[in-house]
C-alpha cells in the first residue's frame, strides 16, 4: 500500500510539472492569428453536443469535465461562483458517478499491478489470487475514501464537496489557492469552513480500510523460507501512513484540477490552428475551380 501510493505521488508530480510547462509554453503559431476556417457540419454537431453536456452539468451544479480527457472531474467548477448547494442525493449521485466510471477499473488494475510488482502488503503473497486481492483492496480503498470525503461527511456537516477553480493570479498564487482548498472549503450556505470532510473523512476511510480487510499477520511460503512470518498491516502506523498518502494525493490532484482548464484550452486552440482550412470550392479534387 505504501509503495504503490508513493509511486502514485511521483506520477502526479510529473503530471503537475507537465501542466506547468504546458501552461507557460507558447507555441510559434500562437503569435499569429489563425486563418479563418469554415466550420463543418460535423464540427457544429460536436460543439452542440459539448454545449449540451456542459449545460446539463451546470444545471445539476456539477460538471462533465475529465482530467486528461479520461479521469472523472465532475466536482470541479470553473468560473461559477454563484451556484445552489448540492442536496444529499446529488452529493451521493455525483460521487457514485465518478467512482464507478468505466475508466476507474483499468486504473485500479494498473495500481494493483504496481502493488503486485513491488510486493506491497506481502501478506497477500503472489499469483493471480493475490492480484485479485490487491485489486479488491485498491477498489475498496478508493471507493470508501471518495464517499467519505465527498458524500458522507459533506452531507452530515453541510459542506460543499466541489472545487471552485480560481483561474486568477500567477502560478504560485493559484497553486497556493488549490493547496489551501484541502484545509478550507465552502459550506452549503456559502460560508468558509475548515475542511473537516477532507481531513477527517480521509482519516475515517484510512481507519476503515486498515482495520477491516487489509492483511492480518500470517505465514507464507517462499522459495527460501517455507514458513516466513509476515506481520499484520492492521496497525496505527499504517493507518496514519494511508491517511497521509490519501491527503497528499488529493492535494496533488486538486492542484492539477486548478490548471487543467488552461491546458485544455491551449490544446484545443493548437488543434484548431493546426487543422488546415477547407474551402468549399476546392474540397473536391475533381471539381473545376
Amino acid at each position: 500500500m505504501k509503495f504503490t501510493a508513493h509511486r502514485c505521488v511521483f506520477v502526479v508530480l510529473i503530471a503537475l510539472l507537465s501542466l506547468r510547462c504546458a501552461a507557460h509554453q507558447t507555441s510559434p503559431t500562437d503569435s499569429s492569428p489563425p486563418s479563418p476556417q469554415a466550420p463543418t457540419d460535423k464540427d457544429k454537431d460536436k460543439d452542440k453536443a459539448a454545449q449540451s453536456a456542459s449545460g446539463q452539468g451546470q444545471k445539476a451544479g456539477t460538471s462533465n469535465d475529465r482530467l486528461f480527457y479520461a479521469l472523472p472531474n465532475f466536482l470541479s467548477i470553473e468560473n461559477t461562483a454563484q451556484l445552489p448547494p448540492l442536496t444529499t442525493k446529488q452529493k451521493f449521485a455525483v460521487v457514485a458517478r465518478g467512482t464507478f466510471d468505466p475508466v476507474q477499473y483499468p486504473w485500479w488494475a494498473f495500481l494493483s499491478a504496481i502493488g503486485q510488482a513491488e510486493n506491497s502488503e506481502p501478506g497477500y503473497g503472489q499469483g493471480w489470487l493475490a492480484y485479485a486481492k490487491r485489486f479488491g483492496t485498491t477498489a475498496a480503498d478508493s471507493t470508501i475514501e471518495n464517499f467519505m470525503t465527498a458524500a458522507v461527511l459533506p452531507s452530515i456537516l453541510h459542506q460543499d464537496p466541489r472545487f471552485f477553480q480560481s483561474s486568477k493570479g500567477g502560478f504560485t498564487h493559484r497553486t497556493f489557492y488549490a493547496v489551501s482548498r484541502i484545509f478550507v472549503t465552502r459550506s452549503d450556505s456559502g460560508g468558509t469552513q475548515f475542511n473537516y470532510s477532507e481531513i477527517v473523512g480521509a482519516a475515517i476511510a484510512a481507519g476503515i480500510s486498515t482495520y477491516s480487510y487489509h492483511p492480518h499477520s500470517t505465514y507464507i511460503r517462499t522459495p527460501t523460507n517455507s514458513h516466513l512470518f509476515i506481520p499484520s498491516d492492521r496497525t496505527l502506523a499504517n493507518a496514519i501512513s494511508v491517511w497521509g498518502t490519501q491527503v497528499g494525493l488529493d492535494t496533488m490532484t486538486i492542484v492539477i484540477k486548478e490548471f487543467w482548464p488552461d491546458v485544455h484550452r491551449k490544446l484545443s486552440k493548437k488543434h484548431n490552428v493546426d487543422t488546415p482550412p477547407v474551402s468549399p470550392k476546392t474540397s473536391n479534387p475533381l471539381e473545376k475551380p
